[in-house]
């Protein structure tokens, strides 16, 4: 398979992923495990909780967004890695059940001026659920090699 390189990314919608299916034992393991707050674990508490009901936390739909973010393009690219996320935001909870569909978007393509041979692209990632509602935004650059830096044959993994 060929690696996408920086030249590949143009600026617009870059693709829809998924659906993926969240479960109610992903929520409460991946919440026991992670952030064991009352809303995240207890249907009781979670039902008296601003959020009226279980939900899944953010920390979890942040996780399954690199996840499908990673089977959808990253696991392709010549990714050197991000510095980190710039914006993130969650607008509405997860719930188990929901199918998450990402839609991402490059909004910034650039060479890097301190290191030419890459360049940092910056994506837009939103996750809905099934009826299109928006559960979180997520805005972060990746650094990705530019294409003459691609060893010829280097293949994804």
């Amino acid at each position: 398979m060929t690696m996408l390189s920086f030249e590949d990314f143009k600026l617009g919608h870059l693709g829809r992923f998924g659906p993926r299916r969240v479960t109610r034992e992903e929520i409460l393991a991946f919440a026991a495990d992670f952030d064991p707050q009352p809303m995240h674990l207890d249907e009781e508490a979670a039902s008296r909780s601003m959020l009226k009901g279980l939900s899944g936390s953010g920390w979890h739909l942040c996780s399954i967004i690199m996840r499908m973010m990673f089977d959808g393009f990253i696991g392709r690219t010549a990714s050197l890695g991000s510095p980190g996320v710039n914006e993130l935001r969650w607008l509405a909870p997860l719930r188990p059940g929901d199918e998450i569909t990402l839609d991402v978007e490059v909004t910034e393509a650039r060479v890097s001026g301190s290191r030419p041979a890459t360049g940092i692209i910056m994506f837009k990632a939103v996750a809905s659920n099934a009826s299109g509602q928006a559960l979180c935004e997520m805005v972060s650059p990746i650094i990705v090699k530019r294409r003459g830096d691609i060893a010829p044959g280097h293949a994804a993994r």
